[in-house]
């Protein structure tokens, strides 16, 4: 039973023609059955009517700081930017709402103005002409950073002192930030998901993550990175049910500058993460034809 039929919608949503469902969506997992799905989330501000009150303040930990903790997902892109970016997609059938980052991470910048290296553009010309067959979530490949974080899956924020951990829904994976003062590692064994580092600057937590192996996507469309890609996240909670995540990208072997996008998330309340695994059920990578 796909995801999209035990957890509640959360926008309206599209079916991608097949070539780009087989990039972007060949790991939506196939679960035998919900978990904890439908149970209220102690501690979350309810309206006299006992729903959630997402508009409360943001709630703060005990040194004072912004508590990132909950369950959250990246909101999808408008349906005039899906249209755009997905001609061909018809509203009210498919997968779970995508943000335009997770398909196209330049999809702010005009054609001729992404900062490409010579040699980057040429490779993302050749690979771009058969992307389904190469990207690394066709093969059941983990996505990376930031694929993980866009994509149409949520993921949970369990903050602690010292260290905050990230558990990402797709994949069943989790991550590491590191806050008790820590530097980066000097020499890291590159990494799918890299080696996070971050501090409190006011009221956002900066993320300095570096370490990350070089076959790892930036989005659906083949954008990809070296190992030199350093990546900073600015994790800022707006209030209790919405926060604001930066990504800045400075990857100087494959770009001429640093660049970046801005999510909008939410939180999910009285819900909770499935499990998922790419090659559990998975059909759709005998569909991706090699040319």
């Amino acid at each position: 039973m796909p995801v999209s039929s035990l957890r509640p919608k959360w926008g309206r949503r599209f079916r991608l023609p097949t070539q780009l469902l087989l990039a972007a969506l060949a790991v939506a997992p196939q679960l035998a059955r919900a978990q904890w799905l439908n149970y209220p989330t102690p501690g979350i501000p309810r309206t006299a009517d006992g729903k959630p009150k997402l508009s409360a303040r943001t709630p703060r930990d005990a040194s004072g700081k912004p508590n990132l903790s909950g369950l959250w997902q990246t909101q999808s892109a408008a349906p005039e930017v899906l249209a755009r970016l997905i001609p061909a997609a018809t509203n009210g059938a498919g997968e779970e709402p995508l943000s335009q980052y997770f398909i196209n991470i330049f999809s702010d910048f005009q054609p001729d103005n992404i900062p490409f290296r010579p040699a980057a553009a040429q490779a993302y010309r050749e690979r771009s002409r058969n992307f389904t067959s190469l990207s690394p979530i066709s093969h059941c490949l983990p996505e990376g950073m930031p694929l993980i974080e866009m994509a149409p899956a949520p993921y949970k924020i369990v903050q602690t002192p010292g260290v905050t951990f990230m558990l990402y829904e797709r994949d069943t994976t989790y991550r590491q930030v590191y806050t008790d003062g820590r530097k980066l590692p000097q020499d890291p064994q590159p990494s799918w998901l890299g080696y996070s580092v971050g501090k409190w600057e006011g009221d956002s937590l900066v993320v300095e993550t570096v370490g990350f192996n070089d076959r790892g996507w930036l989005d659906a469309r083949a954008h990809t990175h070296s190992e030199a890609l350093r990546l900073t996240e600015r994790f800022h909670r707006l209030d209790f049910g919405h926060m604001e995540l930066e990504l800045t990208f400075n990857d100087p072997e494959t770009y001429t500058r640093p660049f970046s996008v801005k999510l909008q998330q939410h939180l999910l309340p009285d819900t909770d993460l499935l499990e998922s695994f790419c090659a559990e059920n998975e059909k759709d990578a005998g569909h991706a034809a090699s040319k």
